[in-house]
């Protein structure tokens, strides 16, 4: 038990800091992982209120950004997470706009032995919309060569 501990602590220690203010990076054990990303929109109708994705990424350290297909919307543009906080086995972050009256957001990861999750919360600046993005990303092993 204290050497699954302490893995999980080695692989966390530098989980959520980063050295930029404009972007922030997470840091999880390197291999392959199979990232699920369900997109939950709660003031749509029921049958389009949920979208999910899939895919297969081989990830290390990375911007915290990057990991949230929905950061990658235009809608988003100027958008990153900031590093604000982290502790033993997870990190928050913010969600900072260019332009401030774009959106508002948090998000929270959780690394837990062979994983990790995540979960984007945002408000849309200026309306009343509210959206969220949850990610799941067991570990499957090693990155194979391509």
């Amino acid at each position: 038990m204290r050497s699954c501990r302490s893995t999980l602590v080695g692989a966390v220690v530098a989980l959520g800091l980063g050295a930029s203010s404009a972007a922030s990076t997470v840091s999880v054990e390197a291999g392959l992982y199979e990232l699920t990303a369900q997109t939950v929109l709660p003031h749509l109708e029921e049958s389009l209120r949920y979208a999910t994705t899939r895919s297969r990424l081989c990830l290390g350290t990375q911007e915290a950004s990057a990991l949230f297909p929905l950061l990658r919307h235009e809608a988003f543009a100027g958008c990153s997470l900031v590093h604000e906080s982290s502790s033993e086995g997870e990190a928050h972050f913010s969600l900072r706009c260019d332009n401030p009256q774009a959106a508002t957001g948090a998000a929270h990861f959780a690394l837990q032995s062979g994983g990790f999750q995540a979960v984007l919360y945002i408000k849309m600046g200026g309306k009343n919309m509210t959206l969220s993005q949850r990610l799941s990303a067991p570990r499957l092993g090693a990155c194979t060569a391509q």
